[in-house]
């Protein structure tokens, strides 16, 4: 196995050898031109990121449900994607979750040592009810998903995380910022931003993590957008839980209807949700009328419109 000191990640970065010595301005410009690096990074695993994409909606369809796990700024990342899934989208907090090595508490305070143990992983997993939904038929494969992150691709915790997913026969993704990785040797499918070396030596909570941070977005974003959370560019899912959400959820009922704020505050009463509330208006039907359509669409609103035009 590659030393840890020749990672990628870990190699010193000869633009950044001398910032301490620079002026404000003229460090700051450094961090931004390598910053600069990472959407090309990125954009050279969209292939990879929309195979797991696919792979993720195909699961979901099947009652799957995708895990995040990670350690340190990994996992950090992990848990934040998957706790905004629910007031973005509407969806059940079980549907999308994080896990990262030492629990919660290491969301605050870090907790390199529990990184160092697969065992933890491996019980973390299944302690979170990895696989329950396969428990009709404990031989058949499980639809949940997991995805394994790690800028170095070889944490101890991460990996054994996943071995306990390949043992359940579920798809497993790994995210790491290296080639050739351990994570790509288990994983059925490796993303792997190639970022390099850090500003500051090591420190991959920068380029590493704003890499890892894009991919999620994609993941997740990209899994919604094709359950059919999103209609047009619209978040129609939005939950509105609190006074900016109940205005974003009236300002894109008025975009997508040509209705005005009286009649998408109204709309959005009667149908206790945004896409309902669209449905409604556009299909000039009642609440129930206007879900029933929406379910034998799976949910898409633009499906349901679309087959009402064919009609």
């Amino acid at each position: 196995m590659q030393s840890f000191g020749s990672l990628a990640t870990e190699l010193r970065n000869p633009r950044s050898e001398h910032i301490d010595e620079l002026p404000t301005l003229e460090m700051l410009t450094v961090i931004n031109q390598e910053d600069s690096t990472v959407a090309a990074a990125v954009a050279s695993q969209l292939p990879a990121i929309a195979k797991a994409v696919d792979e993720i909606v195909a699961r979901f369809a099947q009652g799957g449900r995708l895990f995040y796990i990670g350690a340190g700024t990994s996992g950090r990342l992990g848990v934040l994607d998957a706790s905004e899934c629910p007031p973005t989208f509407s969806v059940p907090p079980a549907l999308v979750q994080g896990l990262i090595a030492g629990g919660d508490a290491a969301l605050r305070n870090s907790s390199e040592h529990s990184e160092d143990s697969p065992e933890e992983g491996a019980e973390d997993l299944a302690a979170a009810g990895f696989g329950i939904a396969n428990a009709a038929d404990a031989s058949a494969p499980t639809p949940d998903i997991l995805v394994g992150i790690a800028a170095s691709g070889r944490t101890p915790y991460v990996l054994g995380a996943l071995l306990h997913a390949r043992k359940l026969q579920a798809f497993t993704i790994g995210l790491a910022c290296v080639d050739g990785s351990p994570i790509s040797k288990v994983a059925d499918l490796t993303i792997a931003p190639v970022t390099g070396p850090e500003v500051v030596t090591g420190s991959t909570r920068m380029k590493a993590g704003t890499a890892t941070k894009l991919v999620l977005n994609m993941l997740s974003t990209g899994v919604m957008i094709r359950t059919g959370a999103v209609y047009g560019n619209l978040m129609v899912n939005v939950k509105p839980s609190n006074d900016k959400l109940i205005d974003r959820a009236h300002r894109i009922i008025m975009e997508a209807t040509g209705c005005d704020r009286f009649a998408a505050t109204r709309l959005l009463i009667e149908a206790d949700s945004v896409k309902v509330a669209i449905a409604m208006h556009k299909l000039g039907l009642p609440r129930a009328a206007a879900e029933e359509r929406l379910a034998a669409a799976g949910g898409s609103l633009s499906k349901a419109l679309r087959a009402t035009a064919a009609v």
